[in-house]
């Protein structure tokens, strides 16, 4: 009996105790759910909250923009995003769709003179504060554009995209500018201030803008080279525009590093003083030097000579360069277009008065062009006084056709013809002389050559199969390369070199082309 109450009592105590248990999870459970409740609560208050802010901010925002965009558009407000394109152009001023046109023509902007554009990029992580926005501004050419896209051209683009990296977006905001009456341009590498007037050629590629912004490049495109212009300072603003004022310029010269080289850049030459330098197979490294009166007189009345003197460093038989000069206005002789240049393997020496030349008082390019490997040389310009001529460079002039100088061609009171040279002998020695040049000499059988060659060289002594002149074989494949390589004119037909100077005789519109024909040297004018 007793167990069993104990049993039933041990019972009951479970039950109660289960019982509390469960009314205490179950307490448990509606305090938590009212605390989630609670917290869900907060957070769509918060969330509420929250979106009330940014409501009330955007419209801040959006207000405070509205007063920007009437302020900078004075009274006229666009302020749209579109696609960026590129289009090939000059100038600073870009093409948007006729929407645009019907947006600002309804307020009015037409009646205010020129409109122009502040552009800025828009990244897709904008929001976030991780790209750095770029700024230039621009004019408008014509209302011609696609629907929700800008075409731009490479002036502008290269301002908003340096790096390629490009977003296709660009907010497009209308902006009056003031008229600049400041700028300060700085190229980025040596060469632009050695163009004639160059100021002159400034002046013509501002006529392309309608606006300058401060940190923005300015291309200025002369003489097939691009120069580059940083715009350092403006007056009166930041950003201003260039259309019908006149605006003082100060260029600086350039920050170049030592011992670096343009393609655009002219290396002053001092006269009689060497200057050492490399050039890379394909490229060009330019130098200028001037002649005063003085010379230029003194080469008139036939009293000095004028060389410009290329000598390959010694033992570089890996390299080769050439030699183009030019009288300024142009500025960088090439291998089509220059008016003295000598071709030569090894040493090159070019007189700028041979034939009887003067110079005018002037400044003078010389173009050393990398023909082959990497070559190191030294340049001179040296003017040689007629009188002071050595009798060696005198015969080296004289002697062109080996073997003359030793016999005549004229037939002499007492003289003999050698069977083998042709030349006329003095009639004591006629015997003597034919058994020598018989052992010893030949003559080339090429039609029109005639030159008297020692047997041992005639393997050197070659003619072009093109042209007929004589060569030494080393110098044979760059003269097929120079004279005879195929060149493809603008339009479309393919010609060599000499052909192409005929055709440009003919039908070019250049005051001065040059490209070299039999004696390496034309001028051709018009």
């Amino acid at each position: 009996m007793d167990f069993e109450l104990r049993a039933a009592k041990e019972k009951l105590e479970r039950e109660q105790k289960e019982r509390k248990e469960k009314a205490r999870i179950k307490i448990e459970r509606e305090r938590k759910a009212r605390e989630e409740a609670r917290r869900q609560q907060e957070a769509l208050d918060a969330e509420r909250q929250a979106r009330r802010i940014e409501a009330i901010q955007s419209a801040l925002a959006e207000s405070q923009q509205e007063e920007e965009d009437l302020v900078a558009g004075n009274g006229i407000r666009f302020n749209t995003t579109l696609h960026a394109i590129r289009y090939q152009g000059y100038g600073d001023k870009i093409k948007l769709p006729p929407s645009s046109f019907d947006k600002l023509s309804t307020q009015g902007a037409l009646d205010k003179g020129p409109m122009f554009f502040e552009l800025s990029t828009v990244d897709q992580n904008e929001m976030e504060g991780f790209t750095e926005q770029k700024t230039t501004h621009t004019g408008v050419l014509e209302f011609t554009a696609t629907d929700s896209f800008a075409e731009i051209p490479p002036q502008v683009w290269q301002n908003l995209f340096p790096d390629n990296n490009h977003s296709p977006l660009i907010r497009v905001r209308y902006v009056r500018l003031p008229k600049g009456t400041y700028a300060k341009l700085q190229p980025e590498v040596l060469g632009f201030s050695d163009i004639p007037n160059h100021r002159a050629v400034l002046e013509t590629t501002l006529r392309q803008h309608a606006t300058l912004s401060e940190g923005d490049i300015l291309i200025v495109h002369h003489g097939g080279i691009d120069y580059r212009l940083r715009v350092l300072e403006l007056k009166p603003s930041s950003s201003v525009s260039v259309l019908e004022t006149d605006i003082e310029v100060d260029i600086i010269e350039p920050s170049v590093v030592a011992g670096t080289m343009s393609q655009g850049m002219l290396i002053p030459l001092v006269l009689g003083k060497l200057e050492m330098g490399i050039v890379e197979e394909g490229n060009y490294n330019y130098y200028k030097f001037s002649i005063d009166n003085n010379i230029a007189n003194a080469t008139a009345n036939r009293e000095m000579n004028i060389l410009v003197k290329l000598v390959l460093a010694n033992g570089d038989t890996l390299g080769d360069a050439d030699l183009y000069i030019s009288r300024h206005p142009l500025l960088f002789p090439t291998q089509h277009q220059y008016q003295w240049s000598s071709h030569d393997v090894g040493t090159k020496i070019v007189s700028l008065t041979e034939g009887g030349l003067s110079l005018a008082a002037d400044t003078y390019s010389v173009g050393v062009f990398g023909f082959k490997g990497t070559s190191k040389y030294k340049i001179i310009i040296e003017c040689q006084s007629v009188q002071l001529e050595t009798m060696g460079q005198k015969l080296g002039k004289a002697s062109v056709i080996a073997g003359k100088s030793a016999a005549s061609s004229q037939p002499g009171a007492d003289s003999e013809q050698c069977q083998n040279c042709k030349q006329f002998i003095p009639t004591r020695t006629i015997a003597l002389h034919e058994a020598y040049c018989r052992r010893h000499n030949v003559v080339c059988q090429h039609k029109g050559c005639g030159v008297i060659l020692r047997k041992d060289e005639v393997g050197k002594h070659v003619h072009c199969l093109k042209c007929g002149r004589p060569f030494q074989q080393e110098e044979m494949e760059k003269h097929m390369k120079v004279f005879h390589e195929p060149l493809h004119c603008r339009c479309g037909e393919v010609l060599e070199k000499e052909e192409m100077v005929r055709k440009f005789i003919l039908s070019c519109d250049s005051s001065i082309f040059c490209l070299p024909l039999a004696h390496d040297k034309l001028q051709v004018l018009r």
